[in-house]
């Protein structure tokens, strides 16, 4: 990282076992019992797994049937979204007394640029132990939160002291602690990557950041750039209150795997319905259709179509969605289907005043 640098105080904010969580706090006869919230069906699927199933390895993304084979005592428990949501709301007003640069990830996660902060505070780890008794006092919920120079580093440290933790990387520890990160801890480095990059002799940032811009780039894409950047901590994205979104969809999982295209039909309706619904909600309209097929053996296959005008109606989408399901031969019977509209009418929207980067030295008050 050179002498001067565009440095931020950011923290990222992420609940503890949110979903779980609550369910354990609104119901005191879960606490310190292994639960999931999801469905139970052979068929459903782990939304979130509190840490007492973690540690029988349950996983949110999990199928309930290996969940529950994992851990036997597991308890499921149905999903209450809005509940989630209402505490969220309540979160997030937290967040707001001390900056109005909150960039919400999901209901349980946040960015917060507190570099000038509602409180005139300048540290940043103090902000943070400061809101997360806040939040611990108004809802009755843990989180833990990774503070540092900008948005990577801080995802990645909010791992560090999970649950109820904090991690603080100083600028002046950036360079080391990236150096000595595993490369499986990287954000956005995932089991496929992984293995590639430990193929490659990289296992850790200090064997990326010998690799040259060239060497990424030619393995691993439009990636290699940003992994070129990020492992020298620069990392300009900026906490953004307004995420736009780059695409709204809906899906569905059934009970029983579907292995005709007639049969598809009258779901994919309903999907339609649903994104229709979702689309009116946000004003929102797009031109690129995509259909979503997940087969009974888990491989995914998406088609897509894009249009020159943009679309919203849930007879267009429909129409479009069934001339992509015969678009060609099922590959095997189907448990999933989804729809989604990108190349959305947000680009107007995407057109936000800048300002310019603040340079200062290293000797930074963290």
């Amino acid at each position: 990282m050179s002498d001067e640098i565009a440095l931020r105080k950011i923290i990222h904010v992420d609940m503890d076992a949110f979903y779980a969580s609550v369910e354990q706090l609104d119901n005191p006869e879960l606490k310190g019992k292994p639960i999931a919230v999801g469905g139970s069906s052979r068929r459903g699927v782990v939304a979130a797994a509190s840490y007492e199933a973690r540690k029988f390895g349950v996983r949110s993304a999990m199928s309930s049937v290996l969940a529950k084979r994992n851990c036997p005592e597991l308890i499921f428990v149905k999903a209450r979204f809005d509940r989630y949501k209402e505490i969220s709301n309540s979160i997030r007003t937290i967040f707001f007394e001390y900056t109005d640069l909150v960039e919400p990830l999901s209901l349980d996660e946040a960015y917060l640029d507190v570099t000038h902060n509602k409180k005139g505070n300048p540290s940043a780890t103090l902000i943070a132990q400061e809101i997360r008794q806040r939040i611990l006092e108004e809802t009755g919920l843990t989180a833990s939160a990774g503070i540092s120079i900008n948005k990577f580093i801080a995802k990645v440290a909010s791992d560090m002291n999970k649950p109820n933790g904090q991690k603080t990387i100083n600028p002046e520890e950036v360079i080391q602690f990236l150096e000595d990160l595993e490369i499986r801890k990287f954000y956005g480095v995932g089991k496929v990557t992984a293995e590639k990059m430990y193929k490659l002799g990289i296992f850790t940032g200090k064997d990326l950041k010998q690799k040259t811009l060239e060497f990424l780039d030619s393995n691993f894409g439009k990636s290699g750039s940003h992994y070129y950047h990020v492992v020298r901590g620069i990392h300009t994205s900026e906490v953004k209150p307004h995420r736009i979104p780059k695409s709204v969809g809906a899906e569905r999982t059934f009970n029983e795997n579907l292995s005709s295209e007639i049969f598809m039909l009258e779901k994919l309706q309903h999907i339609a319905n649903e994104l229709d619904r979702r689309l009116k909600k946000s004003n929102l309209a797009g031109k690129t259709i995509t259909l979503k097929i997940k087969y009974s053996d888990f491989t995914l296959q998406t088609r897509s179509k894009t249009l020159p005008y943009f679309i919203a109606d849930k007879v267009l989408i429909l129409e479009m969605a069934k001339e992509l399901l015969y678009q060609e031969q099922l590959q095997n019977s189907v448990r999933l289907l989804g729809i989604s509209l990108a190349n959305l009418n947000t680009e107007n929207k995407e057109a936000e005043t800048k300002e310019d980067a603040v340079y200062v030295q290293l000797k930074f008050d963290f």
